[in-house]
């Protein structure tokens, strides 16, 4: 073997040129295919880092219809959890923890935790703001994690007269304080509560989300949850109520993992606390339905909010979550792609390998003839694909690493090396070498010694190969459908930019401003809002400035029920997608007033509440009447709280595949709420006036904390941001795909030319013309191109309705796509086959018969 190596490497140490484009086909191909296999890891395989055992960590949820889901102190109405229709829930009360605790026979021992969202901290009197996540004493104790400077909190610090401290993440260490040990013991402001930093989490660990999430920045221990404003259950004035939701029954919001104990199953986990859980949950509904009015209670008991979902105790090595849908579809999409590339390279590689064995058919002629076996030459040509395959992989290494930020979402940043991508590696360095060498392997090793050595030279001019033939139609084929792809997607992002919107997108900045991180007081959020729509708009460059919660296409959803006076009750509950807008909103974003007013300055707290909806609403809820003068409710026995004063043109709301859909505005000094998006209208390029507003919303308060600003265009291209990695890999790899089909088209027909060199000097030797040569040679190309690309056809539109669902406007059998990805493969290919026909025409017949 170690023979067979050293003379393998001499071989492609001899052949530079030809070595080099093998293995960096072979690297692309591998590359690609590691990349897309790190996100799988990530998704599918990889258990929490930096934590002790994590296959005995369980992980507690809820499935199927929750009707006690979330808050019930909205007069009996439930919204779904999380506002999704979902049948599956991470969430929990704090009291039903406490009832686990204390049910517990299975488990060492279990923990609560939450992430916390955005906090705002200020460090050394600068505010900004980072990410929390809140949780029991007994958190880190249970995952056996160990600090990585300082301690991590106990149960000791998770007490009400304990010291209020906090534990920062490796990454927030040395992005914020250097990773400078002074850290450990300073103070920090998280809200209105002054927390000590104690201890510094390990570099891997990302904490019990999912392995795909970045770290949160500070973790707090749960008994400071109440100081630091913990969103209690709104009350029933839109205010805040007083009981914290440590004590709630009815507030589902902490995620409950355990460790189970040796031999303990997560069945029998499960059926150590189902009973416990359904008890705790009806206790719960029967708690709050005792609080309300008997007017409340009626209304919520009419609404038979009665059902409990089933306790579920599943694994919980890799977290709370589960990767979405979406993301899982974009993962295996992109597998198919890579792998697809992957046999492209490996049909070219063993068209050159073949080749080259046409060419050494005197040496192997040689080898048979003085004894060595069929095996033995085939182990030899075996170990070069091998070694050809170890040093693609070596690149595709590389091309793995760069190739990550091609992932959808933020995979590419979390998909980690470890000992499964080694593995995966290894395993298909092993597999591509053996695909791309036995066949050449086979049929070199099969030839007739005699014949060979007999008829030297010309023993390699021998009969055409059909495998190359047909490994060049394989080729075409799968370089047709990946450019179909790529134009049906690149199509699809195109349709959606194009998509109207309902309002001017141009030159509009987007500020979030949430002061509730400060913890401040409704009056002072409303203040603050009030002195910056009158202070934005003095900042030089911006025409108009107004307010919006939530911001339009940028991923928030805000939807309520409605139910209409006069109307009989719906079977079904009515939904309405809901904005609170600042006076000027409509003007500023250009969405037209189609018939009554749009809202004013007089339009306060004390006046009679008023509301616009957009013309889906109008169409769906008033068929035949005048909407405005109605009234409606967002409960059925409030049904006139709000007046309908106006009709506004319909606008995108948060997708922009969907038809717009029916939406309700109402203004923002007739309600109570927490944060706004800020919308400039600027005169030219948004970015430019970024600096001036951050230090205008200074001027009016220097300790709001600015959350990340964005232009309304790039909100807009989020909502794409899928078809958009699809489109770019499948523009990538077909691209990709095109280039590698084409070399071994040029491959296949140079080396046909310079087999058949003595055949074209003959003819031409008899007057055969270089045209009537060129002709010969390029007709033979387009037969492989066109068979290719009729197979191509064939299985992109059969492959079309996999994708089918991810396009817009468009059908995955669009003609035009097909016909334009078959007209592009056809003429690069053609000029890939016509360069060696224009050398075959130029064969000097003299020197040809005279080699022969």
């Amino acid at each position: 073997m170690l023979n067979d190596l050293r003379y393998a490497i001499r071989l492609l140490v001899r052949s530079k040129g030809w070595t080099l484009v093998v293995v960096v086909s072979l690297a692309l191909g591998i590359g690609a295919n590691t990349a897309i296999f790190t996100a799988v890891n990530s998704l599918m395989l990889r258990t929490l880092p930096a934590v002790d055992h994590p296959e005995s960590l369980v992980r507690f949820r809820t499935v199927g219809e929750n009707e006690m889901g979330t808050d019930f102190s909205s007069y009996g109405y439930v919204d779904p959890i999380d506002g999704h229709d979902r049948d599956t829930n991470e969430t929990f009360p704090y009291p039903t923890y406490q009832q686990f605790r204390a049910a517990n026979r299975t488990l060492t021992d279990l923990f609560a935790c939450a992430p916390a969202g955005s906090a705002s901290v200020i460090i050394n009197g600068q505010a900004e703001v980072a990410t929390g996540f809140i949780a029991s004493g007994n958190y880190f104790d249970v995952l056996g994690v160990h600090a990585a400077a300082g301690r991590l909190f106990t149960p000791a610090d998770d007490t009400p007269d304990a010291a209020p401290v906090a534990v920062i993440s490796h990454g927030y260490w040395m992005r914020r304080f250097g990773g400078d040990r002074t850290a450990i013991g300073s103070v920090v402001q998280v809200g209105n509560v002054r927390l000590t930093i104690v201890g510094v989490t390990p570099r891997d660990f990302i904490g019990v989300q999912e392995v795909v999430t970045e770290p949160r920045d500070i973790t707090i221990p749960l008994s400071l949850d109440p100081q630091l404003g913990g969103a209690p259950t709104p009350g029933r004035d839109g205010g805040q109520a007083s009981a914290p939701r440590l004590q709630l029954q009815t507030s589902w919001w902490l995620q409950v993992m355990g460790r189970v104990k040796p031999g303990v199953t997560p069945e029998q986990v499960q059926a150590n606390f189902a009973g416990v859980f359904d008890a705790t949950a009806r206790e719960g509904w029967t708690t709050f339905l005792g609080g309300l009015s008997d007017r409340e209670r009626n209304a919520a008991r009419n609404q038979n909010r009665t059902k409990v979902p089933q306790l579920r105790v599943q694994s919980g090595a890799r977290g709370i979550y589960d990767a979405s849908a979406d993301t899982r579809r974009s993962i295996g999409l992109l597998a198919i792609v890579v792998a697809l590339v992957l046999l492209i390279v490996c049909a070219n590689v063993a068209n050159l390998l073949l080749s080259r064995a046409t060419i050494r058919q005197r040496e192997l002629s040689v080898r048979l003839s003085i004894g060595a076996t069929r095996v033995r030459l085939i182990r030899q040509l075996l170990t070069e694909s091998l070694l050809l395959a170890t040093a693609g992989a070596a690149g595709g290494i590389v091309v793995a690493y760069w190739g990550r930020q091609l992932l959808p979402g933020n995979l590419g940043t979390s998909a980690a090396m470890d000992w499964r991508i080694l593995a995966f590696v290894a395993s298909l360095t092993l597999a591509t070498g053996i695909l791309f060498g036995i066949a050449p392997a086979l049929r070199s090793s099969s030839i007739e010694v005699a014949t060979t050595l007999k008829d030297g030279a010309r023993g390699a001019t021998g009969g055409r190969s059909r495998l190359s033939r047909a490994l060049v139609v394989a080729q075409v084929a799968i370089s047709l459908v990946l450019l179909v792809g790529a134009g049906l997607f690149l199509r699809t992002v195109r349709n959606l930019r194009h998509v109207d919107v309902g309002f001017a997108a141009d030159n509009l900045l987007l500020i979030p401003v949430n002061p509730s991180l400060n913890k401040y007081e409704q009056p002072r959020i409303q203040n603050l809002f009030t002195q910056l729509l009158e202070e934005l708009p003095r900042v030089a460059g911006v025409r108009a400035a107004t307010a919006s919660q939530p911001a339009l296409l940028s991923g928030g959803v805000n939807r309520t029920s409605i139910f209409i006076q006069g109307h009989a009750r719906p079977n079904d509950r009515n939904s309405i997608n809901r904005l609170v807008v600042a006076p000027n909103f409509f003007d500023a974003l250009g969405i037209r007033v189609l018939s009554g007013r749009a809202f004013t300055n007089r339009d306060v707290m004390n006046a009679p509440k008023v509301a616009l909806i957009n013309e889906t609403a109008a169409r769906k809820y008033f068929p035949t009447d005048n909407p405005i003068g109605h009234h409606f409710g967002q409960q059925y026995e409030l049904t006139g709280d709000y007046e309908i004063v106006g009709i506004v043109k319909d606008a995108r709301y948060n997708s922009l595949r969907d038809a717009p859909p029916a939406t309700m505005y109402v203004p923002i000094a007739q309600q109570r709420v927490a944060s706004m998006t800020f919308e400039l209208r600027t005169v030219d390029d948004p970015t430019r006036t970024v600096q001036s507003v951050r230090e205008a919303m200074r001027r009016v308060d220097p300790n709001i904390p600015i959350l990340k600003i964005s232009t309304q265009t790039e909100q807009i291209e989020q909502r794409f941001a899928q078809e958009k990695v699809f489109a770019q890999a499948y523009a990538l790899f077909g691209s990709l795909a095109i280039v590698i089909a084409s070399v071994g088209l040029f491959g296949l027909m140079s080396y046909n030319v310079a087999r058949r060199t003595n055949e074209i000097g003959i003819r031409m030797a008899l007057g055969a013309k270089r045209e009537h040569v060129v002709g010969m040679v390029m007709r033979e190309s387009l037969i492989l191109i066109a068979i290719g690309v009729a197979i191509g056809v064939a299985a992109a539109l059969a492959a079309g309705r996999f994708v089918a669902s991810l396009l817009y406007n468009l059908a995955p059998t669009d003609p035009l796509t097909m016909i334009g990805a078959a007209a592009v493969l056809m003429a690069i290919s053609a000029i890939a086959g016509y360069v060696p026909a224009r050398t075959a025409a130029r064969v000097d017949p003299m020197v040809a018969l005279r080699n022969e």
